[in-house]
């Protein structure tokens, strides 16, 4: 009887995150009025647009790093991902939120390197790079060669960093909570 359970409980999580990637993002929210829009402070000067796109690039970076190495790095270190390890579904199940949450904030960082010319020209080669991490997620949550999928996004995330450092913007890894995880999977956050 007390092996059914623990079967039990982990077909119950695996389920219920996936029913949480499926979910729509805006579900249950009512639609804003036609053309109505919410004011939002912009920058004026050019000085102040790069320093919130540097600024931007270092929290989006910084939570992309932080997910990694928490979610992803740190548990294949500690061999949670190898078979006969206790909650080994229950951890590809968060690494495959964590890296698809990795994939979007870089996919952001990225975005707002743009907006300053020094960190933009640093962050131009690491594109491609970005870009292939995206098919990554699926592979931790199905198992598929763990330890190059770890190399692959530690990797890029270390890349990402130095980017940043050369280019004034000191990224420092920053951990999302777990509920981060599911909305910043979906493409919110």
């Amino acid at each position: 009887m007390t092996t059914g359970i623990p079967i039990r409980r982990a077909f119950v999580v695996l389920l219920l995150s996936v029913a949480l990637l499926l979910v729509p993002v805006g579900a249950g929210h009512a639609a804003a009025a036609p053309g109505a829009s919410s004011p939002s402070p912009s920058p004026t000067s050019t000085a102040e647009k790069q320093k919130l796109a540097k600024t931007r690039f270092v929290a989006n970076a910084g939570l992309a790093a932080g997910a990694t190495y928490q979610w992803i790095v740190k548990p294949a270190k500690a061999g949670k991902f190898k078979k006969g390890a206790g909650g080994r579904k229950l951890t590809f199940v968060k690494a495959g939120l964590a890296g698809a949450f990795a994939y979007n904030r870089l996919k952001a960082a990225s975005v707002n390197a743009k907006g300053d010319p020094t960190l933009s020209r640093f962050m131009a080669p690491l594109t491609a790079g970005i870009a292939s991490l995206k098919a990554l997620p699926g592979k931790l949550r199905n198992g598929d060669n763990v330890d190059a999928t770890v190399n692959s996004y530690d990797d890029v995330i270390n890349k990402v960093k130095e980017a940043g450092k050369n280019a004034g913007a000191d990224v420092t890894d920053k951990v999302p909570s777990l509920s981060d995880l599911k909305s910043g999977a979906n493409g919110t956050g």
